[in-house]
């Protein structure tokens, strides 16, 4: 590992790593207690149903059942959701989707709790179900939540019947716009749902002491956000929940809202026992969340020089059954629908609607990648209609140094044009390009190149560090934030390093723990790096100034005549060998004066989203909101004129990240979303078949593996420095999937003249393209 001071920059790897490759990690699947009950679930066969009556007799004889749980063991009136607060712990009254917990079960072994799983009896009473979210809003159809009125919400999110949350942006007049335009294209776009498939399973683990209190580690992506859920839906007081996490094998988002922690807290106080809970594959596809699904009408004007005018976006997002985090993703895609582009006259609205489907939630892009998808396609569209090279459109449109975002907040780094130049100069855009399709090679294959361009935020709520110094000098990093697998803890390690002038071995790092841990609103939204990197800054600031306040008492001088030095000392500017180590300050601080030194920071984005002279906005679910990373993706794709099969021969990958904490790891994210986005483009989807999920397994689902992979996968780190950001760093986490399904399509359409519009980019609906070729109006 690279001991030097200079942390920040440094390409370590991830502090688990030997863990991780030795099996030595401990995930919740491999956590285990004195005692421990196994749980299992019951879940629904139908996807709208009033639950009768349960029949649990037979389940409850059964040797070695130590409880079951139904939904008449919670209160209807505790109910959680982070914008709507529509769901119970289990299902309650009725069921909204196939595969929705009815029961849950703690028994003393596994094959004990799926027999008496087996053996419990529900008398249901179908009702007509709905699975299309355009007519789950039309008048008379069947209702997923009767009461969706009296839901609580922390936004006008103008919830009523099946219109699970509504939202409309309008900069500028759109109307009077579309009359200055010489050429307005309007089309559809739809996108499927994908799921997160983290490589582990989501699973709790719940012990309860003596006094009634519980401990409970989860899969998560917050313990903080797991105790607020578990809490709401149980009815709790939050002290008597202690949330702690093992490591975790990735989220996705999948994560960070609840799953099963909520049954297996209250198998555990009604067993009076730990429990166990770890969801099979099938039942992590069926039961949990996945992407959104999606319709998007985009209208778009523009000048006859290519400059933007006018944009129209309205988006139909499917919500499933429970709003989870619908009205977030709705809200935040119409914010960055727009894309990195001056667009004076904007409207943006859309809906969420309930229907009988699991739940759809946050996943990667929370939004951007489905919007990004439509918006990107329709600029090459307009592009070939104009005669100008898709570059050359979007440079002229592009958003550069002193440019607002959409809706007027300030911007304050970006390196766009940089993210631009270089995927234009590594994949020879200039020599490569042809604005007609290629012509196809002995084997029938064609070739293209596609770009596309996107941004992402990296500050959104609360979040904490505390940095305390220890007896021997070195330094305990606390901060709350979950390492889901991208590296966090490596990241705020290097930053408190680096702000402390000590080298990365000596600063360790805590694992979150609600009892302890400082607040931290979760590992989403590409926020960790930016907000809490921030804080942790802060906090190692103020444990600075406690070190030279007792430096300088010491040596009788002023504070600010001392310095920190590289490897935890303190000294006198301009004279050398006066100096103290962090272990004699500490030790002074500890058993003679002052008390140990601790750093602490509490903090919440607080920039507006929205200049209020600029933008009308109804049913704003993030009202601070900010601080934009930007990032560029060229894709050259291959194509089969026999079959319309689409594979992508090679990439390039840019990401404006302010400054690159670190390089390794900051690569290693850009080349994982790319790979995520490149399934998403081309294979993943989950399918329905009515009502029921027909493929919730990997025989079944598929997702790219090495084999699909392009053989070349370039990645560019673009350092514009933020400002705001630690040692100028931005977000980096979720921006490299944003582009790659419109770079992808853009990329088969220069090499086949297919436009398609609807993802997956399937071989069938390429080959559909090519023998039916559609008109340019």
């Amino acid at each position: 590992m690279n001991s030097t001071p200079d942390a920040v920059g440094a390409p370590i790897g991830q502090l688990e790593g030997r863990d991780k490759l030795t099996g030595a990690a401990q995930y919740i699947a491999d956590l285990n207690r004195p005692g421990l009950l196994h749980g299992a679930l019951l879940q629904s066969p139908y996807a709208h149903a009033r639950i009768k009556r349960y029949d649990l007799q037979a389940a409850l004889a059964l040797p070695g059942v130590r409880a079951i749980v139904t939904g008449d063991d919670v209160q209807e009136t505790h109910r959680m959701g982070p914008f709507i607060k529509d769901e119970h712990a289990l299902a309650k009254g009725k069921v909204r989707y196939v595969g929705e917990i009815v029961a849950a079960v703690a028994a003393d072994t596994s094959a004990i709790a799926q027999a008496a799983v087996r053996a419990i009896r529900v008398d249901y009473e179908p009702l007509p179900e709905i699975v299309d979210p355009a007519e789950a809003l039309l008048p008379g159809a069947a209702t997923v939540h009767e009461d969706s009125a009296s839901f609580a919400h922390v936004f006008d999110s103008g919830t009523q019947g099946n219109l699970c949350s509504r939202t409309d942006f309008r900069q500028g007049d759109v109307e009077r716009a579309w009359g200055e335009c010489d050429l307005v294209v309007e089309r559809e776009y739809r996108t499927q749902p994908q799921a997160h498939l983290s490589i582990e399973p989501c699973g709790a683990l719940a012990e309860i002491d003596a006094a009634g209190r519980v401990t409970l580690w989860s899969a998560n992506q917050s313990v903080f956000r797991v105790q607020g859920n578990v809490c709401e839906s149980l009815g709790l007081p939050m002290t008597r929940l202690r949330c702690l996490t093992p490591h975790i094998g990735a989220g996705f988002g999948n994560k960070m809202e609840p799953h099963v922690q909520p049954v297996v807290v209250l198998l555990a106080l009604k067993a009076r026992r730990g429990v166990k809970l770890i969801l099979s594959r099938e039942e992590d596809f069926e039961t949990v969340r996945a992407r959104h699904p999606s319709r998007i009408r985009m209208k778009t004007g523009v000048k006859r020089d290519g400059t933007l005018v006018a944009r129209e976006c309205e988006l139909l997002l499917d919500g499933g059954a429970f709003a989870d985090d619908s009205p977030g993703v709705l809200g935040y895609a119409l914010l960055m629908q727009c894309g990195p582009y001056r667009i004076p006259h904007v409207h943006a609205h859309g809906r969420v609607a309930y229907t009988n489907k699991l739940r759809f939630g946050a996943m990667r892009g929370f939004g951007v990648p489905q919007v990004t998808f439509a918006a990107e396609s329709q600029l090459d569209e307009i592009a070939e209609r104009l005669g100008m090279d898709p570059i050359a459109l979007r440079r002229r449109n592009m958003l550069v140094p002193g440019d607002p975002w959409f809706g007027g907040q300030p911007i304050d780094s970006n390196g766009l044009a940089q993210c631009v130049d270089a995927v234009a100069r590594g994949s020879g855009w200039d020599e490569r390009h042809s604005g007609a399709p290629a012509a196809a090679d002995a084997d029938g294959k064609r070739r293209g190149l596609g770009i596309a361009l996107t941004a992402h935020i990296s500050g959104l709520l609360a979040t904490g560090a505390i940095v305390r110094v220890l007896e021997d000098g070195s330094v305990l990093l606390s901060t709350g934030a979950v390492d889901i697998g991208q590296g966090s803890n490596t990241v705020l390690t290097q930053i408190c390093a680096q702000a402390l002038k000590l080298a990365v071995e000596q600063v360790a790092i805590a694992s979150p723990d609600t009892d302890g841990s400082p607040y931290n609103w979760g590992s989403t939204a590409s926020r960790v790096t930016y907000l809490t990197g921030g804080s942790v800054v802060k906090a190692a600031a103020e444990v600075e100034r406690q070190l030279k306040q007792h430096a300088a008492d010491v040596f009788e001088c002023a504070a600010d005549d001392l310095e920190l030095l590289t490897g935890g000392r303190v000294g006198l500017k301009g004279v050398a060998g006066k100096a103290l180590s962090f272990a004699e300050i500490s030790g002074r601080a500890h058993w003679a004066t002052g008390g140990p030194i601790i750093g602490s920071n509490s903090r919440v984005f607080d920039r507006k989203t929205f200049d209020p002279k600029r933008v009308v906005a109804l049913g704003l679910p993030f009202p601070q909101i900010g601080i934009f990373s930007f990032g560029a993706v060229v894709a050259e794709v291959e194509v089969d004129e026999a079959s319309g099969k689409v594979g992508v021969v090679r990439a390039w990958a840019a990401c404006d990240v302010g400054r690159a904490i670190n390089p390794q790891l900051a690569r290693g994210q850009i080349e994982g979303a790319f790979v995520q986005g490149m399934g998403y483009a081309l294979i993943e989807e989950l399918v329905w078949d009515g009502a029921r999920l027909a493929n919730p397994s990997l025989m079944d689902y598929k997702i790219p593996t090495f084999a699909e992979l392009p053989t070349e996968l370039h990645t560019y780190l673009i350092e514009s420095g933020e400002p705001s950001g630690p040692f100028g760093a931005k977000s980096v986490g979720e921006i490299g999937i944003n582009p790659v399904a419109a770079a992808i399509a853009n990329a088969v359409a220069n090499a086949s003249g297919a436009r398609v519009r609807e993802l997956p980019i399937t071989g069938e609906r390429v080959l559909r393209r090519l023998l039916q070729p559609e008109s340019s109006a």
